[in-house]
This record gives C-alpha cells, sequence and structure tokens, in this order.
C-alpha cells in the first residue's frame, strides 16, 4: 500500500506571503481578545477588593487591615472559592499546584467557574497572581473558536497564540512572551512554521503579544517599574553582592520547591474542597494577620510600596515578610487555591533582597532586590530567560544587565535538576 508523501515546507521566499500573512489577523484578534479578558477579571477582582477590604470595613467601623478582618476574610475566600471547586461545573479547571506559565485546552464550559475562583482569589488577599488561570482561560476560549473560524490551522498554534498573548497583557511588552515562546522552541518546533527560522516561527506569537501588550498599556498603562534607585556604573563590588544574593534566594526558593509536594499531599488528604480551602483560608488569615498588610494578594502592588520604602524596615521585619510570604504562597498552591506564583515570588524576592541590603548596608538595593528576584524565579519556575527579563525590569537599570545574566550563573547551577513549584499529575515535584 503506498503512503502519502508529505507536502513539503514553504520555499523561504514564500513563508512570509502562504505562512505569516495570513497569521496576522488572527494573532492580533487574539491578543486583543486575551488582554481584555485579563483586564476585565482584574478589574471585577479590584472592584471586590475595595469592596471587601474599604468599604465594608469602614460601614462596620472595623480596621480593614486589623487581625479579626484579615483571618475573617481570608477564610470566608476559601469557603467561597470552596464552594466554586465544589459546586460549579468544572470545578475550576485542574489541581492549580500543576499551572505555571502554560497550558493546554480545557473544555470552554470550565472557564466560568475559573476565572470565577481565580478573581475571588485575588480579591480575597491570597497570595497568589492571575497568570495561570488567564492563560488556561485565554487557551480554551482561543482554542474553541479557533478551531471553529479556522479549522486548517493547527490546534497548538491557538496554543501558543493566546500563551503569547496574556503573557503580553500580564508584563505590558512583548518581550516576555519572546523569550518563553524561544525557550518552547529550544525542545520542539513551532506548529506549522517548519519550514522557517526562529523570528517565522515567533512571528504569530509576537504579533499576539505585542497587541496584547498595547491593549494593556491604552487602557491600563502597567508599570513593573518599583521605584529603585538606578545603579549607573556598576563595579566589581556590585558584581559579588550579585552572585552571592542570586545564589543565596535560589537556595531560598529551593525551600519552598522541596516542601511543595508534602504541603499538597496534606492537604489533599483532606479529600474536599470544603475542608481544604475554608482550612487553607484560615491558615493564610493567621500568616497575614502576623506578617500584616504587605504580605497579602498578589504582591506586585505591595511589592512596590515595600521598595520604596527602603530603610523603613530592619532585617528581622524584612526576613518576616519573606518567610511568611512564602509559606503563604505555599498554602495557598496546595490548599486549591486558583492563581499562578510569579508575581508572589517577585515580592518575596524584593524582600529578601532587601533584607540582604540592610544587613550589608553598602550594597546597592537594585542590586540586592534585582538579584534576590532572579536567584527565586529561577529556583521556582526555572524559566530563564524569564527570570533575567524580570530582574532587568525590576533594577530599571541596562546598566545592571551584565551583573544580572552572570549572576543567573551561579543560580542556576543551583537550581538546575532540582524540584520546582510545579507538580505532576501525580502530585510529585516537576524536575
Amino acid at each position: 500500500m503506498a503512503t502519502e508523501t508529505p507536502a513539503p515546507p514553504p520555499a523561504a521566499p514564500d513563508i512570509a506571503r502562504k505562512v505569516l500573512l495570513p497569521l496576522c489577523v488572527p494573532a492580533l484578534v487574539v491578543g486583543i481578545g486575551s488582554a481584555l479578558l485579563y483586564l476585565g477579571i482584574s478589574k471585577l477582582a479590584e472592584r471586590i477588593q475595595d469592596a471587601v477590604w474599604d468599604t465594608l470595613p469602614d460601614a462596620l467601623d472595623i480596621g480593614p487591615y486589623s487581625s479579626l478582618w484579615i483571618i475573617v476574610v481570608l477564610t470566608a475566600s476559601g469557603i467561597a472559592v470552596g464552594l466554586v471547586v465544589w459546586k460549579v461545573y468544572g470545578h475550576a479547571g485542574s489541581d492549580p499546584a500543576e499551572g505555571g506559565l502554560h497550558g493546554t485546552p480545557i473544555a470552554p464550559g470550565v472557564v466560568p467557574g475559573l476565572l470565577l475562583a481565580s478573581t475571588l482569589t485575588l480579591a480575597g488577599g491570597v497570595s497568589l497572581g492571575p497568570e495561570n488561570p488567564t492563560i488556561v482561560a485565554a487557551i480554551a476560549l482561543t482554542f474553541w473558536l479557533g478551531r471553529m473560524v479556522l479549522p486548517a490551522l493547527p490546534g497548538e498554534l491557538w496554543v501558543s497564540l493566546a500563551t503569547a498573548a496574556v503573557l503580553g497583557a500580564l508584563f505590558g511588552t512583548p518581550v516576555a512572551a519572546a523569550l518563553v515562546i524561544s525557550e518552547a522552541l529550544a525542545s520542539r518546533a513551532a506548529p506549522g512554521l517548519a519550514g522557517g527560522g526562529l523570528w517565522d516561527k515567533l512571528f504569530a506569537p509576537l504579533m499576539a503579544a505585542g497587541a496584547g501588550a498595547m491593549t494593556t498599556q491604552v487602557v491600563d498603562h502597567p508599570s513593573f517599574d518599583m521605584g529603585l534607585p538606578p545603579l549607573t556604573n556598576p563595579g566589581f563590588e556590585d558584581l559579588l553582592a550579585a552572585l552571592v544574593i542570586a545564589t543565596l534566594g535560589a537556595v531560598f526558593g529551593l525551600l519552598a520547591c522541596y516542601a511543595f509536594p508534602y504541603v499538597h499531599r496534606a492537604f489533599r488528604r483532606l479529600g474536599h474542597p470544603m475542608l481544604m480551602l475554608p482550612l487553607g483560608g484560615l491558615i493564610l488569615g493567621l500568616l497575614g494577620a502576623l506578617g500584616g498588610q504587605l504580605t497579602l494578594f498578589k504582591g506586585l502592588t505591595e511589592t512596590r510600596e515595600l521598595v520604596q520604602s527602603i530603610g523603613s524596615y530592619g532585617s528581622g521585619e524584612l526576613a518576616k515578610f519573606a518567610v511568611v510570604k512564602l509559606v503563604a504562597l505555599l498554602v495557598a498552591a496546595s490548599c486549591g487555591f486558583v492563581g499562578g506564583r510569579v508575581f508572589p515570588i517577585v515580592f518575596i524576592g524584593a524582600a529578601f533582597g532587601l533584607c540582604a541590603q540592610a544587613l550589608v548596608t553598602e550594597i546597592h538595593p537594585a542590586v540586592a532586590v534585582s538579584a534576590a528576584v532572579l536567584g527565586l524565579v529561577l529556583a521556582t519556575t526555572r524559566q530563564g530567560w524569564v527570570s533575567l527579563f524580570i530582574a532587568a525590569v525590576i533594577a530599571s537599570s541596562p546598566a545592571m544587565i551584565p551583573l544580572l545574566v552572570l549572576a543567573s550563573l551561579p543560580a542556576w547551577l543551583v537550581v538546575t535538576g532540582r524540584p520546582q513549584l510545579e507538580l505532576d499529575e501525580k502530585g510529585d515535584s516537576l524536575h
């Protein structure tokens, strides 16, 4: 029986006309749509947050961030998310402990429950971010609609477009999306573009990411500039500090990675979301009462507030912030709250770095914070380019980039082959 010979890929001069140009409109639509999805969920969560943490306590004449109110709200958040996971169709998707900066298509009917659980998590002060549930929701909707409208395009392409679009919207720039997709291309070819070079493979995801980033910039004006004093002329002492702090930050992050499967299994033994999530919310409330307002929520606004108050906290207080937030992240990710882990890790890195700077005041704050963030993001995500990108953006100083690249190398030696802050379907750590 004769086998069908696969069609050869388009010749290089024809790639732009036959492959890339037809992807422009789908990429733009996915980019804008994914950004609006992210912005809509974020704005809704902010409205609920304002009502729960400001309006309601004022009406009840209760301190909005008193220990009692923190415990009550986070426990109530656990109950609310538990009800969604238990009763709403699709149970808010798969176990959040398995999520990272990626996703696979799920049934579109699961998306409303997933987004509702994510919104309640964000508004309730839980130490998780919006990235993973937004990526999963965007992938589900993009895959479903894309396969209906343009069934000839590969399904994997819709996944790449949605992932890139959300990353562009989250960070307000397509650079992070390009770095994530580039790392993925190192292990597999981009679907439908086997005949092209790297930029052919990145073309459609970059367009989606750019459209998502521009939509976010126009609507929300996001900024990762934390207000750190810039370092314009780094020296060898700055390089030494960056090397040490990034490595120590990586070790600190690995503590969470090793503990993650054990904490996750402890909650899973309870066997029901209405046991896991309320208990997790209560523990998060107690941790929030211990750490205070700065250790609540996804952490981006809190990171900026922390960085802009350099000198206001001693090393002990900063160490407490880092430890409390790390434990809160572990509990939130283990008990079933729906959210991502990158934004809280950035806060943990900032607190860790400022603690080091408070102990050794000669270290430049930009070196301490960006190097610590670099080490922690490396340890927990194993995304090298994204770690460098986030650290460089926070440093807000082009002169810091060589230091951060060099500091990433010993940190990578520490984390490579070790567990990361993500589990597989069996509850075991990914390496």
